[in-house]
């Protein structure tokens, strides 16, 4: 495995594989780092589908709020390059913030509307920090495909628009959430959980699996469902809610009031943000009809 931290470096090497193999396919995974098994299984399904596998890893100012944790997000970049060099990747990505963003950033990528809810909400600005630079690494690997999990499905979605919008030619390639046996979906801000918060935060994938049962309810709307769900978690004494919401997805808007939810035709997402002291953790179930209706 080759480790670079320049974008010259990086792009050498990109040049040298399209020149000795055109045809080639390059997959690029981009992390924060603090590598756990959710951005493994994406490094399996690149070196599944591609030639020349890339993992970024790059802590992105851009899209933390003021009072967020970039300074303590959790970083252990010796730790990340033996996990990658593991799953076989060919090359681990691992710019400074000075070599990403060498001048102040006047230009950033905006999305619109499908980034007004959820983290959207929450979280101002951290979309365009995300859009911002997921279009770099883009423009600096030119990936045929690109990797994401949908434990941030929003992210997904956003990112997906944003290449459809702006004709960047490279395939979108959700892979599913990875789980704790106890349901936790993994996370690199697990590990600021107190072992008391940590047992209480199964109420998010407890909450997603109520989600289920309720869309197969006859009738059920989404005032009904959403009241359901917060009273889930309300019985976690450390839970507190950030936001409960169903849309449809991708496009990420509420179903109408009055809709039977049990018979929506769009796939509908329960999207969830929970915050245990400081720590605040998502999680997301998508439900298609099929799915509610045969009871899945």
């Amino acid at each position: 495995m080759i480790q670079c931290s320049t974008i010259a470096e990086l792009k050498h090497i990109i040049a040298d594989f399209r020149q000795s193999k055109p045809e080639g396919i390059i997959g690029l995974v981009p992390t924060m780092g603090f590598l756990h098994k959710g951005h493994a299984s994406l490094m399996r399904k690149s070196q599944a589908q591609c030639d020349l596998t890339i993992v970024s890893i790059f802590v992105n100012p851009l899209q933390f709020g003021p009072n967020e944790d970039f300074d303590k997000y959790p970083r252990d970049l010796e730790r990340d390059h033996q996990l990658a060099q593991s799953e076989g990747v060919h090359v681990l990505f691992t710019p400074t913030v000075e070599e990403m963003y060498p001048k102040p950033v006047l230009t950033k990528v905006l999305i619109s509307n499908i980034t007004d809810r959820l983290c959207g909400a929450s979280r101002p600005g951290h979309f365009d920090g995300v859009g911002t630079v997921v279009s770099k690494l883009f423009n600096i690997a030119s990936p045929d495909k690109t990797f994401f999990g949908m434990k941030d499905a929003q992210q997904v979605a956003v990112i997906t628009r944003m290449t459809e919008d702006l004709n960047i030619p490279v395939e979108i390639i959700p892979v599913p959430t990875v789980r704790e046996p106890d349901g936790l979906a993994l996370s690199s801000r697990n590990v600021y959980l107190t072992q008391a918060e940590r047992q209480q935060a199964v109420i998010l994938n407890d909450t997603l699996e109520l989600a289920g049962t309720l869309l197969r309810q006859p009738g059920i709307t989404l005032e009904k469902i959403l009241d359901e769900l917060k009273q889930n978690v309300r019985q976690s004494s450390l839970a507190v809610i950030d936001y409960i919401e169903l849309v449809t997805f991708p496009d990420l808007e509420p179903p109408a009031a009055e809709d039977d939810l049990s018979q929506h035709a769009d796939p509908l997402m329960v999207a969830l943000a929970i915050k245990f002291g400081n720590t605040r953790l998502i999680d997301n179930r998508l439900f298609t009809r099929d799915e509610v209706m045969g009871h899945v």
